[in-house]
């Protein structure tokens, strides 16, 4: 396996984290020069409440908040920083997670997953003391995962094998891959069996049978391009689909019908809904938080774009505080001949926004 492969998603993320760079500064700086640098509330009342720095360096992914047991888990190259939700503390390390994406919570079993893109592996750990307990090999370059609680299994999305890769996850035996005809970004469960999961360079939502792991539906997410953010509202049957081209796709999950397209910010790599406060949030790597209003099942309306931090591309979202939790960093532009900015040492932070 080549370098270019393992690191397909690497490259991935360092184009979000470039977010058209040599174009936006001079917009960036104007912005925050009037925004105050998110520190004055907008029309929504949101804004940056806390930023927490982050022990040590190297690039990030996801971000998984366990709203119940009170955690923060947090992607970082070789490792996965866990901090207290409420507190903000780093409470402990999940090691040897060589180029971690993205962390996956199975409560009911005592376990979680991590997807380890440089070492086409998912790392089991015990939620209580995050110690490996086992290690899965996965496709290549895995990169999202997900618990589905009905067929308790964990799905991890292999950008470069262009799969997905099924495991049991109260044994950690592998039940079977899916050829997905596509590189996979971002996937949702709705928590009746299917899967859903955005292709990526195919412009496509496929749904899987994750008992049976085949393929019922393709759609095309049209006039939506280059989709990485997933985020479903399980109750009305709603997906909310981050773009590249600066909409957020809402797509009715049982027809495939998109329904609304509003405007969301440059350089989206997640997406997330809010069911208490019927708000759908797309993290955009420009630096600002995109929030959506859900007026009805059908009719959605664009709130506010909150001022965040350049290379808030991921996030978090807590159901229990309403809290969005985002990693950033200090991005230095590329050298001549480089292609991608480096991450400033010792900038790591997580943005805590809210009310």
């Amino acid at each position: 396996m080549t370098v270019s492969e393992t690191r397909e998603k690497e490259s991935h993320m360092g184009k979000q984290l470039l977010v058209r760079f040599s174009g936006m500064v001079f917009f960036t700086a104007a912005c925050l020069a009037v925004l105050g640098h998110a520190k004055v509330p907008g029309t929504s009342g949101y804004k940056v409440i806390k930023t927490v720095p982050v022990p040590g360096d190297g690039f990030w992914d996801y971000v998984t908040v366990d709203s119940e047991a009170r955690r923060i888990y947090v992607s970082h190259s070789t490792k996965v920083v866990v901090l207290d939700a409420d507190t903000f503390a780093v409470t402990g390390e999940i090691t040897d997670t060589q180029g971690v994406h993205g962390i996956a919570l199975a409560p009911e079993l005592g376990r979680g997953f991590t997807s380890n893109g440089r070492a086409n592996t998912a790392t089991i750990f015990d939620l209580k003391t995050l110690k490996a307990i086992g290690t899965v090999n996965t496709g290549k370059n895995p990169d999202a995962i997900l618990y589905d609680g009905v067929t308790k299994r964990m799905f991890t999305f292999n950008g470069g094998s262009k799969d997905a890769t099924a495991i049991n996850a109260a044994d950690g035996a592998v039940a079977g891959s899916i050829d997905l005809s596509g590189r996979p970004e971002f996937a949702v469960a709705d928590g009746k069996g299917k899967v859903f999961v955005n292709i990526e360079n195919t412009s496509e939502l496929v749904e899987i049978d994750a008992q049976a792991l085949k393929i019922l539906r393709r759609w095309p997410l049209k006039p939506c391009e280059g989709p990485s953010g997933l985020a479903m509202d399980v109750k009305n049957r709603r997906l909310f689909v981050g773009c590249d081209n600066k909409m957020m796709a809402v797509m009715n999950a049982d027809t495939g019908q998109v329904i609304a397209t509003p405007a969301i910010g440059d350089g989206v790599d997640a997406t997330a809904y809010d069911p208490a406060l019927g708000l759908a949030f797309s993290s955009n790597g420009e630096g600002t938080l995109t929030l959506v209003k859900q007026e009805s099942a059908d009719k959605y309306s664009v709130v506010e774009n909150v001022s965040t931090k350049k290379s808030a591309r991921t996030m978090g979202l807590d159901l229990k505080t309403h809290h969005v939790v985002l990693p950033a960093a200090e991005m230095i532009p590329p050298k001549q001949g480089e292609r991608w900015p480096t991450m400033k040492p010792g900038t790591f932070v997580l943005l805590v926004v809210g009310k």
